[in-house]
């Protein structure tokens, strides 16, 4: 799954959902005039594809690969007819959505009320959670529109992150270097949202990354 790649555009028929084995997609809404800004991530925790799981034919988002990695993908009315016939299948999709739905929210709420470098970590620590390793592409421009900032504000927060030695930025990669650090930078969003993953996915261990 390259970076990237589109997976499905707002409003269009979804023929086919995505299960994420490595990497994730940027879930963005986008604006008439272009302008776009990302309300949620999913990667091998869930589906992309969230309104098959509901009965529904199109979403209003975008899906774009961010994490390059790999997939599996599967038709749509194959999932629709799977979670008819089997009731744990259903349960445990729901609960992605129901998941899903509380990082949205929770995004909302981030986004009108914490600080850009704070919300620079929560994002970085919900992508690292999806990545393979410490390391992952992104640009400035990304981010911004990750975040629905200025370019300028991302890089004042980066930068502020860099000089804490909590990440490395250069040549459109950024590095975890110091993930409690990182933690201790981001706001109490991301805490609630990996906590919330965990109580319904889990039985005792983490689903993310400690």
């Amino acid at each position: 799954m390259p970076l990237r790649r589109t997976l499905h555009e707002p409003e269009a028929p979804i023929k086919t959902v995505y299960f994420h084995e490595t990497g994730w997609s940027s879930m963005l809404a986008i604006l008439e005039n272009g302008d776009g800004a990302e309300v949620g991530l999913i990667g091998f925790e869930g589906v992309v594809g969230l309104s098959v799981l509901l009965g529904g034919e199109t979403e209003d988002l975008e899906a774009l690969i961010q994490g390059p990695g790999t997939a599996f993908s599967l038709n749509a009315e194959d999932l629709r007819q799977a979670m008819e016939e089997d009731p744990a299948l259903r349960r445990l999709l729901l609960r992605f959505v129901l998941a899903f739905l509380g990082q949205v929210t929770r995004t909302g709420a981030c986004n009108g009320r914490h600080h850009t470098d704070q919300r620079l970590a929560r994002w970085l620590l919900m992508a690292h959670d999806r990545s393979e390793g410490d390391e992952f592409p992104i640009t400035h421009e990304f981010l911004a529109m990750m975040l629905g900032v200025r370019r300028a504000g991302v890089t004042v927060a980066a930068g502020a992150l860099q000089r804490a030695q909590f990440i490395r930025y250069e040549r459109g990669r950024i590095t975890v270097l110091d993930r409690p650090g990182l933690e201790s930078a981001a706001c109490e969003c991301y805490g609630v949202t990996r906590r919330a993953y965990d109580r319904l996915f889990c039985t005792g261990n983490a689903l993310y990354r400690h």
